[in-house]
């Protein structure tokens, strides 16, 4: 095996893959890279068997400027590889194996030897038969990503709920989480089509897949059994497992009944929460109340071992009975960093129900819901 590559070009494919491989693994074979070298390209593969990674850096590529001079496959410890190709000198690199596992890599005067494993003892990428098909703009997925995987639980005593449910049907594509203190659903219509499918996709896995998806411009998304495919572009694929199990019904979690309701800019809100929750995290509790009134809304939080804060907040409108409400400021946080600068109503029914955040311009397709914390 021999070629030689531009350097900034397989750092970013390296990075990709990267993505996918753990140094915690049961198979010491899968902290490492898979290097598959032919006549048509250089195909980089990562995998901790939950999430799988391929990037292929075709001879084609202009500026990847990849000279296969023999093809071949290796695997080499990809943490230490990496930052071997990071730190080299030049522009390119050649990395030649001609004996056993070892590879060479060298660059301008930089020389290093470095020991590989038998590429044919790496476990191979799933074989799966897809059963549904579906591409989506690389931004909606982002978004709904975004949204819906900061209510998963991190618990593993519940591992279904530690991934998001996705059910496309009816030409809808609708996302939920929810770790049983909080919920996140959204819904966005991905036009006429009869694709339908029924999946719970880990929480880890499509952190991994947002953070590579602002390369791309659209995504293919593959549905089999029991892995689910994310095309990124023409060189990419993401594998990922599914979670198997029935997801609860999430829709019963969401009350229909507000008995009070305050509208106000998400960035506004999220800002004085912020402040508030620099004492919250100091004490014990970590609890900051919500008073909403007609007369004057505030956000405050007492801890004895610290001190007292309360800010007034200026809300576009309140209506309904007055309540006072307990809840966790992280939680509140990351919901209302979901909603970016947009004007949101807040819900609520009594101060022991859930209450919803929903934006106004879109109140049926993202709502947040959150758990109040019980102070007495």
């Amino acid at each position: 095996m021999q070629f030689t590559i531009n350097r900034a070009v397989f750092i970013k494919a390296m990075n990709n893959v990267s993505r996918a491989i753990s140094s915690r693994t049961s198979m010491p074979i899968l902290t490492g890279v898979k290097l598959v070298l032919d006549n048509n390209g250089l195909t980089l593969t990562g995998s901790d068997t939950d999430i799988s990674i391929e990037t292929v850096i075709p001879v084609t590529d202009d500026q990847a400027t990849l000279q296969v001079s023999e093809p071949g496959a290796l695997v080499l410890p990809a943490a230490f590889f990496s930052n071997i190709v990071k730190r080299l000198p030049g522009e390119t690199f050649t990395l030649s194996n001609t004996t056993g596992f070892q590879a060479k890599i060298t660059s301008e005067n930089s020389e290093f030897d470095i020991n590989g494993q038998d590429a044919n003892n790496y476990p191979h990428l799933p074989e799966i038969e897809v059963r549904n098909n579906l591409t989506l703009p690389a931004e909606t997925l982002t978004e709904v990503i975004g949204q819906t995987v900061i209510a998963v639980s991190k618990q593993f005593s519940q591992p279904i709920l530690t991934g998001v449910h996705f059910i496309l049907a009816g030409g809808n594509l609708t996302a939920v989480a929810t770790d049983r203190h909080r919920l996140a659903q959204r819904t966005v219509a991905f036009g006429d089509s009869d694709v339908s499918a029924d999946i719970i996709v880990p929480g880890p896995s499509l952190n991994q897949l947002q953070a590579m998806l602002d390369e791309v411009e659209t995504v293919d998304v593959r549905v089999a059994e029991n892995q689910v495919i994310f095309q990124l572009g023409a060189n990419t694929t993401f594998y990922s497992r599914l979670l198997e199990g029935n997801y609860p019904d999430a829709s019963r979690l969401i009350p229909t009944e507000k008995r009070t309701t305050l509208t106000i800019n998400a960035r506004d809100l999220l800002q004085t929460i912020e402040r508030a929750a620099l004492l919250s995290h100091e004490g014990r509790s970590n609890v900051i109340q919500f008073t909403v009134s007609d007369e004057k809304s505030l956000i405050s939080s007492n801890s004895p071992e610290v001190g007292r804060v309360e800010e007034q907040i200026f809300a576009a409108e309140t209506a309904g009975d007055e309540l006072t409400i307990s809840f966790n400021p992280d939680y509140m946080r990351e919901a209302l960093k979901s909603f970016g600068d947009e004007q949101i109503q807040i819900g609520f029914k009594t101060a022991l129900d859930p209450f919803t955040l929903v934006p106004t311009n879109n109140e049926t397709n993202f709502i947040q819901l959150i758990t109040p914390v019980r102070t007495y």
